[in-house]
């Protein structure tokens, strides 16, 4: 029986929450900016991939136009601006997270992810020796500018 009464006490112990996680769990559900994000990314997805099938895309034929041997072809048209696409909504989550103080959050991940999108996106414009170079340089400069900004 003494088992029986600790496990009760460690249980409600675990089930009660501080004021802090309390604040936390009820702005996250006040935050729905995260979802609104992601919906939007799978639409922005589905209206490229529709009209790539329906034949809208077939003027953006840009095959070595910037740099010889890009490769921007067939299915990498609808891909590539899906990526694109992506990463600039995600910087616009980023912004809208840094400018509004409601949905202020730590926002480094999702601009590395946002970068990342982006070079994906414009690796078939401008080649991956050019892009992979310049997305690892503003993933550093965006550490070293959180760096000096961070409020201590």
């Amino acid at each position: 029986m003494p088992d029986e009464k600790f496990d009760e006490k460690a249980l409600e112990k675990r089930e009660e929450k501080t004021p802090e996680e309390k604040g936390f769990e009820e702005k996250r559900r006040r935050d729905p900016l995260g979802l609104i994000i992601w919906a939007v990314i799978f639409i922005w997805a589905g209206v490229v991939l529709l009209a790539n099938n329906l034949g809208y895309l077939n003027w953006l034929q840009f095959q070595g136009r910037f740099f010889p041997g890009a490769d921007f072809q067939g299915a990498a048209n609808a891909w590539s601006l899906i990526f694109l696409g992506a990463g600039v909504i995600l910087m616009f989550e980023v912004l809208i997270r840094l400018i509004m103080p409601d949905y202020r959050r730590p926002v480094g991940g999702t601009m590395i992810l946002a970068l990342i999108f982006i070079g994906i996106g414009l690796g078939n414009f401008f080649g991956w020796g050019i892009i992979w170079p310049l997305i690892i340089i503003a993933i550093g400069l965006s550490l070293v500018v959180r760096a000096l900004i961070r409020p201590s």
